[in-house]
């Protein structure tokens, strides 16, 4: 899909630089498939505490206890 942005040049050129990507399509995708990425990541740490898994690593993992 083409679309038209205005965007600062000194920005997008820091952005290629600091991520060694040779292209301005390539580092605008690269920044949408990041925020994405965090978005989900902070929508996943409001369930942090609250899902119990009922599992025992130690058996999941094949450890036997020695005491």
């Amino acid at each position: 899909m083409r679309t038209t942005l205005d965007l600062p040049e000194d920005l997008l050129q820091e952005a290629m630089k600091s991520t060694h990507i040779q292209t301005k399509t390539k580092v605008i995708i690269t920044a949408l498939e990041e925020l994405i990425r965090k978005s989900k990541i902070s929508g996943l740490k409001k369930f942090k505490g609250k899902v119990d898994l009922d599992i025992d690593l130690n058996v999941l993992r094949g450890r036997e206890c020695r005491f």
